[in-house]
């Protein structure tokens, strides 16, 4: 385990996190000027960006319990980095749909968005993840305080609901859940471990003190 600290805690290991989260984007970039992305290549664009949404929720909601549970510091380091890959997924997924599903009409998106509920909960997240990225950075912090920055970042968790509410209205037209009940276990369990500790901590008013925003 000491020799996984070291070879963690190397310079070379961030950069390298950080391509492997960019490389979904830049081979959806590449599938969609090569033309292989199928016979609807707008859908697979929106769907393939709004999963991987999803799943980069997942690895950043993964940091703390892996970097408490294994002991790695350092995990710590990659945590603002990868909850801005959440943001930068979800706003190709924004754009997929405002560009190929509402062609830029402004006015049409706003009356999609009053509409349709699963559109109602993604925007939301959105402008919760647009937040969050916003007051991501350490002036930021400073200037809300820590409490404030540390109450407003865990709306990480309405954030994780409303993805995946939306993701499952997204699903109910075609009647296929399997994913839903994945990624929804997954984000349970996440979730469930912060609730666990919460508790095992007494950060309810019962003695102890619970720090993690995420």
């Amino acid at each position: 385990m000491n020799s996984l600290r070291v070879w963690m805690g190397h310079a070379w290991v961030k950069p390298c996190v950080f391509a492997m989260a960019l490389m979904p984007s830049v081979w959806l970039l590449v599938a969609a000027l090569t033309d292989q992305l199928g016979a609807n290549p707008a859908e697979a664009l929106e769907r393939a960006t709004g999963l991987w949404t999803l799943r980069m929720l997942c690895v950043v909601l993964a940091v703390t319990p892996l970097r408490v549970t294994l002991q790695l510091a350092v995990l710590a380091r990659w945590r603002r980095m990868l909850g801005l890959f959440v943001f930068y997924y979800a706003v190709l997924h924004a754009s997929a749909y405002a560009v190929f599903d509402m062609g830029l009409e402004w006015s049409d998106i706003m009356a999609d968005i009053a509409k349709r509920p699963f559109v109602l909960v993604g925007a939301l997240a959105l402008v919760l993840l647009a937040a969050l990225a916003l007051t991501s950075f350490n002036r930021a912090i400073r200037l809300l305080g820590g409490r404030r920055w540390q109450w407003l970042h865990r709306a990480v968790y309405a954030v994780a609901a409303l993805v995946i509410l939306h993701f499952f209205w997204m699903r109910a037209g075609k009647n296929n859940f399997a994913d839903v009940v994945l990624y929804g276990a997954v984000l349970a369990g996440l979730l469930g471990w912060r609730l666990r500790r919460l508790l095992g901590d007494g950060a309810l008013g019962l003695g102890g003190r619970y720090k993690e925003p995420v």
